[in-house]
């Protein structure tokens, strides 16, 4: 449906492969790759893990004990009420229990003089979502430091206490001697209980709280309205509780415990292959997958235009990927110290923003990602905050000495930018955005509606003034202290391999600033913003972003670098394209026409707009400069569109047929990912005006001739094959210790 028709171009590109990955253990229809024989010899690795002692007890929890004591209690005896240097890890279904439960674990530990109770020294370590990433990577190290890390064989000095959510259940490779839990769908179980002795080398204690449930009937009398809609609900949650308990009372027993063994969990699920009474009960336990919409063509192919902002065949493509959950949106948070906004002047445009985030975009360790509606609270108690800690200080007219490292806000500061996850710039905010006091409570009702609507799936970028972040990365409204930005001159992240992991870094200037050059030349000028901008005169002061030289996202970053005549790239990229061709053994034709695209695909370089808008030595042709990037000069100019006039009549490309030379100007204009389906027009000089717009036609339509050919994937694959020449070129141009510009190399 997805690939190719032609048989003969399937021998050219390689087949795509789906691979299904699971270690929920639902049923399959097909047959999953699992053991063998082998593995399940007595001795082998396998075999110890799959017999790992785990004895599971469970508790009933009566509806007056509170859940977080009970857990609390039983992590403690666990512990030997704290005499024993066990690591223990409690799991919560919620978050705030979770955090309840620490913190009664705290109070445990501080003993009780007047019981004669002493205080006991011990580690606690809160794992949970909703937490920005660079407080969970710490968390992380932390965890490891303490020996919860399977494979790091530290003994704990001392009782060591682990609490999480469903973030303890994938993604970290946790190991803990005992556990504690709340009851859960059985496929959660399975994963927590994948968390406790993990390589079979000690005998672990395991204790489930099972919360008693309210049948039915009690709880529709508590449903005030829609009885149907509440009904099913009650009778689905009585109905799984009582198969989550059951399944634990199938597993075997051994010396008056739940055995919980791997082995025994991989026995219970091939015993149900042969049992439709014990599969149905495994199937209620656990939480139905999620129903998802069917993938046609048609919205492959919408989802493959990317160059298009906006299209009405386009939906988001989250229910295809997770399914249709039924789950809260979320909102990622970023904190900066430096927003792309003026304390003179006119305010930035939204393209200003758009390319201040492209050149400092939000990295995977600023982000805090949770549910809508949090983030609207967070803000709304924080804007309240702040504006009431002013005590009437903002000021309502900017003066040119502010700056963004001013301690308050005034009055109609932009405080958050609420960006799209195509960097788009969906709303710009200020305090007062966030706060619904108005009289019209219909009125604050849309108001909050609406921004709902606007930060559901978007990240909102705030200003570090706005605080609000609690040390262990969560939201907290009552955070005064700003926490640490990616951008705010401190380190972030380690490096790796002497690279820094966040490609940018941003700084201050102003007039007076000596100009900054780095001795090594491994950062280089990405983008100025002007802060302030006084009517009739110069800008006084910039935010200066300087990525670093390897970083290669975007064109402005592949074309800034070590300065390169245009002609020497070309060159490079064309035997690199030779070398890749070679490599992948593409027929003859294939190798020329891919060859012929990296020679030309730059050749748009040479219009004097690029030149300028690159801040080019004027002594030839540049391809690489060290910029900086003027983005007014070149009023939009896509050198990908200028190559295609010179690519189009030249004799090289004329010598292939047809359709190699469809595909050679397709990968010219796409290999900055533009023309799916289009292209800007914009900046070109070299055509009259009807004449471009001809040529931008003949884009789009190529791109539907050659989609169909190959098929959105193997024309995506062709693209990425121009992409890495080009990359690899740049990189050997950055690598030189000579000057580039020179043809020696």
């Amino acid at each position: 449906v997805f690939g190719l028709k032609d048989e003969a171009l399937k021998e050219i590109v390689p087949p795509f492969n789906l691979l299904s990955l699971s270690a929920t253990g639902r049923t399959r229809t097909d047959k999953p790759f699992g053991l063998t024989e082998a593995d399940l010899k007595p001795g082998s690795v396998p075999r110890k893990r799959l017999d790992a002692r785990k004895r599971l007890t469970i508790h009933p929890l009566d509806r007056e004990t509170k859940l977080k004591d009970a857990l609390a209690e039983e992590a403690w005896k666990l512990s030997g009420k704290g005499a024993s240097a066990v690591r223990c890890i409690v799991f919560c279904h919620k978050r705030k229990d979770a955090a309840d439960t620490k913190e009664a674990i705290e109070k445990l530990a501080r003993g009780d003089k007047k019981q004669g109770t002493p205080e006991v020294k011990v580690d606690t370590e809160l794992f949970v979502g909703g937490r920005r990433v660079f407080e969970r990577e710490d968390a992380a190290k932390r965890l490891k430091k303490l020996g919860f890390i399977a494979g790091t064989k530290v003994a704990p000095m001392r009782p060591a206490f682990v609490l999480a959510t469903s973030a303890g259940e994938v993604g970290v490779d946790l190991d803990a001697d005992h556990m504690v839990s709340d009851l859960v769908a059985w496929e959660r179980m399975v994963q927590r209980l994948g968390r406790v002795n993990r390589r079979g080398d000690g005998a672990a204690n395991v204790i489930v709280l099972n919360e008693s449930q309210q049948k039915p009937e009690e709880a529709l009398s508590k449903v005030p309205s829609d009885r149907t809609k509440g009904e099913s609900k009650a009778v689905a949650d009585y109905e799984a509780w009582v198969a989550r308990s059951d399944v634990l009372d199938r597993l075997p027993c051994k010396d008056g415990t739940v055995d919980a063994s791997p082995g025994a969990i991989r026995s219970l699920k091939l015993s149900a292959e042969a049992n439709p009474e014990l599969q149905a009960i495994l199937d209620a336990a656990t939480t139905p997958a999620p129903l998802r919409p069917a993938l046609s063509r048609a919205l492959v192919e919408a989802w493959s235009m990317t160059s298009l902002k906006k299209h009405t065949g386009r939906p988001e493509i989250a229910p295809w990927l997770r399914g249709w959950i039924n789950e809260a949106r979320q909102t990622a948070v970023v904190w900066r110290t430096h927003l792309p906004v003026r304390t003179r002047g006119n305010a930035a445009t939204n393209k200003e923003i758009e390319a201040y985030f492209e050149a400092a975009p939000p990295h995977a360790s600023e982000r805090l990602e949770t549910e809508t509606y949090r983030v609207v609270e967070w803000m709304t108690a924080r804007a309240k905050a702040l504006l009431r800690a002013s005590n009437g200080q903002i000021s309502t007219e900017p003066t040119e000495e502010a700056s963004s490292e001013t301690s308050h806000f005034r009055k109609g500061d932009v405080a958050a930018v609420a960006l799209s996850g195509a960097g788009d710039v969906r709303v710009v905010l200020s305090l007062e955005h966030f706060v619904f006091e108005s009289d019209d409570k219909k009125a604050n009702k849309r108001r909050k509606d609406e921004l709902v609507r606007n930060l559901a799936g978007a990240t909102l970028v705030v200003d570090v003034r706005i605080a609000g972040l609690h040390d262990d990365g969560l939201l907290d409204h009552k955070a005064e202290d700003p926490p640490g930005t990616v951008d705010d001159g401190e380190s972030w992240l380690s490096t790796v391999d002497n690279e820094p992991v966040v490609r940018f870094r941003v700084r201050v200037a102003d007039a007076d600033s000596e100009q900054f050059r780095d001795v090594e030349q491994r950062w280089k000028q990405r983008l100025r913003f002007a802060t302030v901008m006084p009517e009739d005169r110069e800008p006084s002061h910039w935010l200066i972003v300087e990525k670093w030289l390897h970083d290669a996202a975007t064109e402005d970053d592949r074309s800034a670098g070590q300065p390169q005549l245009l002609d020497t790239h070309r060159r490079w990229a064309e035997c690199r394209a030779h070398e890749l061709a070679g490599r992948l053994g593409l027929p003859e034709g294939y190798t020329d026409m891919l060859a012929i695209a990296a020679r030309l695909h730059d050749e748009g370089k040479r219009a004097k707009r690029w030149q300028r808008a690159f801040n080019a030595p004027t002594d030839g042709d540049y391809a690489k400069t060290l910029g900086p990037i003027n983005q007014a000069r070149l009023d939009g100019y896509r050198h990908e569109f200028g190559s295609l006039k010179v690519a189009a009549k030249h004799d090289e490309l004329l010598k292939l047929p047809n359709d190699l030379q469809d595909l050679a100007l397709h990968l010219i204009a796409a290999h900055h990912g533009f023309a799916r389906p289009v292209i800007s027009v914009n900046g070109c000089e070299d055509t009259p005006p009807s004449a471009l717009e001809e040529r931008a036609r003949d884009v789009a339509l190529r791109f539907a001739r050659l989609q169909k050919r190959w098929g959105p994937w193997g024309l995506s694959w062709w693209e990425a094959l121009l992409r890495a020449s080009d990359l690899q070129a740049s990189r050997d141009n950055d690598a030189l210790d000579a000057d580039p510009a020179r043809e020696s190399a």
